[in-house]
């Protein structure tokens, strides 16, 4: 049992996924748009990657405002996380992404990744950090069963 996680931008999504026994996440790559508006392509790309590593559930970034409340990209990714029940027939778990791209940022450039070159690898490693988040959320003993954090 795999879990993917997903940093759902406007040109971008990075993509995670757990190891099987749910307690790791790995980057596994950056799916890039050519338009924000056009996701048939990246739908596709997502379901090739469920398939290929047994995904049975997704964690999906929610980039909400600092003060809590949900702008306009928050509201585009609840759009996407429609299409993906849909494409896919997968429970999707909303995740609170606040601060995972700064955070992402500031360990490729602890790790004295030229500026360059991070934008090859940030949008991965948000993922990873969403999903590292959610998997420690439910692996953590004596927490319920997580709902959509929502």
């Amino acid at each position: 049992m795999r879990i993917m996680g997903l940093d759902f931008g406007s040109k971008t999504v990075g993509v995670a996924v757990s190891d099987p026994l749910g307690i790791t996440a790995q980057p596994i790559e950056i799916v890039r748009r050519k338009s924000e508006n056009k996701l048939r392509q990246t739908l596709a790309r997502i379901e090739e990657l469920i398939r290929e590593y047994q995904v049975t559930q997704l964690v999906l970034g929610l980039p909400k405002n600092m003060n809590n409340t949900l702008g306009e990209r928050a509201e585009k990714s609840l759009e996407f996380k429609e299409m993906l029940e849909r494409r896919t027939g997968l429970p999707v778990v909303m995740w609170d992404e606040r601060l995972t791209t700064v955070e992402a940022n500031r360990a490729l450039m602890e790790g004295n990744v030229r500026r360059e070159e991070r934008g090859k690898y940030v949008d991965a490693l948000a993922a990873v950090l969403i999903l590292q988040g959610y998997l420690d959320r439910i692996c953590a003993p004596g927490t319920a069963e997580p709902g959509d954090e929502e």
